[in-house]
């Protein structure tokens, strides 16, 4: 097939790319920034240059390539903005399912959250509705969730993927990135807050199986939700970092979510089913 990935060099697109070359598809990356086109081609695809919010450009690039399937990764994280990543999960959005729906697309396969459901006292399955009266400013990533997954959805053929929080290699719970530094600094507390994690290989093996799933929406997080209470000292051990401190609280929608449906209905399965064995994994 002919796949086009937008958001082609991020944690997740640069683990996806080979893989989809290696099972025999036509790769072409998208990426708004020349310097990153090496990066792409040197994982074997075809680059490509495009900016998300050009609804005219958008177009172009894909009446010109005429993919199969489209795979939505876009994400703006390197500046910690909420704001900025909801605008590209909002416009971003509309303008690669207008141009994917103009170009004759047949199907997308796009990254969402696990963390946006309402609050509750348990793991979300994909039938709880999303937190649509979040407060500020959690509403901020709420809206532009619900506006990726509404557009991701009116192509016919599509998956959705509420991937769980990335750890692994290039995400901010890397050994040299934001989380490991907190977690050094005595920074990083665990609280009764709940989360589900997927390490970023998993996340990315999940985007090639979905190329044979079935139209629906997914969480693609791994077999433990747990409370910060849990997972922060298993982190902080793995980073040789200090005992954390132990703060009380959370907040309602901190529930995690279940992977029932990926694992029994799609049949997934995680190559790190639990974060237990993955952090020290991916740490060491």
């Amino acid at each position: 097939m002919k796949i086009f990935v937008a958001g082609s060099t991020g944690v997740i697109g640069r683990i996806l790319l080979p893989k989809l070359v290696k099972a025999g598809h036509e790769v072409i990356g998208m990426t708004h920034n020349p310097e990153q086109q090496k990066t792409i081609e040197a994982l074997g695809a075809k680059s490509i240059i495009a900016d998300a919010f050009d609804p005219e450009g958008m177009i172009k690039v894909l009446r010109d390539i005429k993919p199969d399937v489209v795979i939505h990764q876009l994400t703006s994280l390197s500046n910690s903005s909420s704001a900025d990543n909801a605008r590209i999960r909002i416009e971003g959005t509309r303008n690669l399912v207008d141009a994917a729906k103009q170009a004759g697309v047949k199907k997308i396969i796009a990254q969402s959250i696990s963390w946006a459901y309402k609050p509750g006292d348990s793991p979300a399955t994909e039938e709880v509705s999303l937190d649509v009266q979040a407060p500020s400013p959690r509403k901020t990533t709420i809206d532009g969730i619900i506006a990726l997954e509404e557009a991701v959805a009116e192509i016919p053929n599509h998956v959705i993927l509420r991937y769980g929080t990335l750890y692994g290699p290039g995400t901010w719970y890397d050994r040299r990135d934001v989380m490991a530094e907190k977690a050094l600094n005595s920074e990083l507390q665990a609280t009764n807050g709940v989360s589900s994690f997927v390490h970023v290989e998993d996340a990315a093996n999940a985007a090639l199986l979905a190329l044979d799933w079935s139209t629906g929406t997914l969480n693609i997080v791994d077999d433990e939700p747990a409370p910060g209470t849990e997972w922060v000292p298993v982190y902080a051990d793995a980073l040789k970092a200090p005992a954390p401190e132990v703060q009380s609280g959370g907040s309602g929608w901190e529930r995690g979510a279940s992977n029932t449906k990926a694992r029994k209905e799609y049949g997934w399965e995680p190559k790190f089913p639990t974060w237990r064995a993955g952090f020290s994994q991916a740490l060491s």
